[in-house]
């Protein structure tokens, strides 16, 4: 599986915004993805060294328009925690 197709997108989110100065970052990732792939991916990606990664199953939560009743999707978030030598991932650079 290639690093693109593994990280699918970063979750921006007030929690999220707190660890971005710790260099602590969540992102949307693919369900079948384990912690070492994550980590490579993110690697190669972004040109920076990761230190750990916490991962977690969303549950789709139960929404209604009218009569009608559906779930969102779930997905799988990881939260990745950079090296302290590392250099920031430039794209939350400006979000901080």
């Amino acid at each position: 599986m290639r690093a693109e197709d593994i990280i699918i997108k970063p979750i921006l989110t007030e929690k999220g915004y707190d660890g971005i100065p710790l260099k602590k970052y969540t992102f949307k990732v693919a369900k079948s993805a384990n912690k070492t792939e994550i980590k490579i991916a993110i690697e190669q990606l972004f040109g920076v060294k990761v230190e750990s990664v916490n991962t977690c199953n969303v549950r789709g939560k139960l929404k209604r328009m009218g009569r009608n009743e559906g779930m969102t999707a779930s997905y799988k978030k990881a939260i990745v925690q950079l090296k302290e030598d590392s250099k920031p991932i430039e794209f939350f650079a400006s979000l901080s």
